[in-house]
């Protein structure tokens, strides 16, 4: 396992990250989920990806119990704030009380006294940034939080909190869907993280499973599978449709050609882009993390990138 600076800070990440999303606590049974994370760090994987909304704080507790054994220096923990909690529709986003009372949860549930990453889950208009931002850095100060980061943010939402700094705490990280089958971070997102010393963490760079090559056009998807959980909505229908599929097919002989697995190939894609600090996979067995973590440090030639590229070009959209 290779392992690469988060932005500004002074964390140092495995490329390959474990995410509790869909996992841990929530769509997998909890020794198969704890197993999954001690296969991770058997495969050098220090770095765990969870969030308060994921089941509602199922997957904070299950991760909090599965990390209990080890050193809390052996590893990069991140969580995140912003979903809504409760059936109480004020029971979200980033008001100063909701962060710091979603702070204290989830430090509580992961049974630690502090998260080296708290990222804004998404951006919330209802909230003034001002207030966001000041909240974020309260915590760094109190010790509970020891870097900042987002997911999902526009640009102008992204320059707006950097504007602010130094008066407030500088976010090190961002956290876009980014694969094959989903760039559209290296337009602006990517342009101006690199320009602010901010890392990208890659969720879905397996797009739902879909770069794994494990779908067909002319078969029901596996039961345990995300294309075949209700989670994932319409989301999950546009990556399904025949013509990405029939475009993952033409991209499996660049993977053979290059040595490795489908899922190696897409995840090395990602890990080309030098601002990607690590890409986040999940598990519902932990034989699954054997494969994904081989991909770090894989060297691929380019030309097959590039062939890949023009392939996954030429998905007429839908």
């Amino acid at each position: 396992m290779k392992y690469r600076k988060l932005g500004s800070s002074d964390l140092e990440v495995s490329e390959i990250a474990f995410g509790t999303w869909l996992t841990t606590g929530v769509g997998v049974e909890k020794d198969a989920a704890i197993a999954c994370i001690d296969r991770a760090f058997d495969r050098g994987i220090n770095f765990i990806d969870t969030a308060n909304v994921y089941g509602r704080g199922a997957s904070e507790l299950v991760t909090g119990e599965a990390l209990q054994s080890r050193a809390r220096d052996s590893y990069v923990l991140a969580t995140k704030v912003w979903g809504r909690m409760s059936e109480a529709e004020e029971d979200q986003g980033l008001s100063r009380a909701q962060i710091e009372k979603q702070l204290d949860a989830s430090l509580e549930r992961l049974r630690t006294d502090y998260v080296d990453l708290y990222q804004c889950h998404r951006y919330d208009p209802n909230t003034p940034l001002e207030e966001t931002m000041a909240a974020l850095t309260a915590a760094v100060q109190a010790g509970k939080v020891r870097y900042i980061g987002f997911s999902e943010w526009e640009p102008d939402q992204i320059q707006a909190a950097l504007d602010m700094v130094p008066g407030v705490e500088k976010f090190v990280s961002s956290q876009p869907q980014y694969s094959l089958l989903w760039p559209r971070p290296e337009k602006a997102v990517i342009p101006l993280c690199v320009d602010n010393g901010i890392s990208q963490i890659v969720w879905s760079p397996l797009g739902q499973g879909v770069l794994t090559g494990k779908y067909s056009a002319d078969a029901p998807p596996p039961e345990d599978s995300r294309a075949a959980s209700d989670a994932m909505g319409g989301f999950m229908e546009l990556l399904m449709r025949p013509e990405v599929i029939g475009a993952v097919d033409r991209i499996r002989p660049l993977a053979e050609e290059a040595g490795c697995s489908m899922a190696q190939f897409a995840l090395a894609w990602v890990l080309r882009e030098p601002n990607v600090a690590s890409a986040i996979v999940g598990a519902s067995r932990p034989e699954q993390l054997d494969d994904n973590a081989a991909a770090s440090g894989l060297e691929i030639d380019p030309a097959l990138f590039a062939q890949a590229e023009a392939i996954v070009a030429a998905i007429p959209r839908p």
